[in-house]
């Protein structure tokens, strides 16, 4: 107690946001990978500015995902990109916030069920 204040190293800024602290917390103790929970998680992320970041996560392995990707930029006329994460599997991103109109092509191509679905973010 020599007047340094006690910090925890993990924890984030308070004014830092983190998309996926509600996937942890879903999880609880195990640690969730994709599509190990049925559901497809669409989510937005704040870039620079207005520039924001819709990623798409969960979808079956059995799926290519270059074509799923090709159909959603057709659709959205948009660019994209797919990520691939050690922990997460692949991930779609898409420039700019699409999780209503990604969320709806997604049921209508039969990708996943519309109950399977969480769209987050603010």
């Amino acid at each position: 107690m020599s007047g340094t204040p006690d910090f925890d190293d993990d924890a984030l800024p308070p004014t830092s946001f983190d998309p996926f602290a509600d996937e942890a917390a879903d999880a609880g103790a195990g640690a969730a990978g994709a599509g190990d929970d049925g559901r497809v998680h669409l989510r937005v992320q704040q870039r620079n500015g207005r520039k924001t970041l819709t990623t798409v996560q969960g979808l079956s392995k059995g799926f290519n995902y270059a074509k799923v990707l090709r159909d959603l930029k057709r659709e959205l006329c948009c660019n994209g990109t797919v990520v691939e994460d050690k922990e997460l599997g692949n991930v779609i991103q898409l420039q700019g916030d699409h999780r209503k109109k990604v969320a709806a092509f997604i049921a209508k191509a039969g990708l996943a069920k519309t109950d399977c679905i969480k769209v987050h973010g603010f």
